[in-house]
């Protein structure tokens, strides 16, 4: 088996600033179909979110989950899954292991399931995202949707891959572990 690590909030679903409520949450187009995909060609996605709302007291722990389990319930219905959602509570300026682009929620992740880090996909729509995958050794794709046309246009990321949105990724995903050795040392 292989594994994508994607980012949730404007990768996953739409962007929305300190998300909280599972009312609001809204699939991208096409992730269900690609996550779907994804299965078919042998790879497991993985959701690994930065939610420091937690951290700054916007809203708590349950949440998190209670979106979380909402976007399950919208890939469900689409016919799709997320094999587990991680997530770190730590706002920025908190000295934190598992903040992206720390590795921690990627290790932890690694640990439970038994993948070599860096032989995965890591697809976000920010620096941290990008940095997350350079820091596992492993691939790294931006996505343009959410905030990830504004990074590509700053030039703050420098991903392995950029495509337009999720939706894209089984279209290069079979192609990489032909090309990328370090998508080699999948169990």
């Amino acid at each position: 088996m292989n594994y994508v690590l994607a980012d949730r909030d404007g990768t996953l679903i739409v962007e929305k600033h300190y998300l909280s409520d599972p009312g609001e949450v809204e699939l991208i187009p096409g992730v269900a179909e690609a996550i779907r995909l994804l299965k078919e060609l042998g790879w497991e996605v993985i959701c690994v979110s930065n939610q420091s709302g937690v951290g700054r007291g916007l809203f708590e722990s349950a949440d998190v989950e209670r979106v979380n389990l909402r976007v399950s319930e919208l890939l469900h219905e689409g016919g799709a899954r997320v094999l587990e959602f991680y997530y770190c509570p730590d706002p920025p300026g908190v000295e934190s292991t598992h903040r992206k682009p720390a590795p921690g929620m990627a290790l932890d992740a690694a640990q439970k399931h038994g993948f070599e880090p860096r032989a995965v996909v890591v697809v976000g729509d920010k620096p941290c995202d990008i940095d997350l995958g350079r820091n596992l050794g492993a691939v790294s794709v931006l996505v343009r949707t959410g905030h990830g046309s504004k990074h590509e246009e700053l030039g703050d990321a420098d991903p392995d891959f950029v495509i337009d949105s999720f939706a894209d990724l089984p279209a290069i995903i079979g192609s990489l572990g032909e090309t990328d050795a370090r998508l080699g040392t999948s169990s």
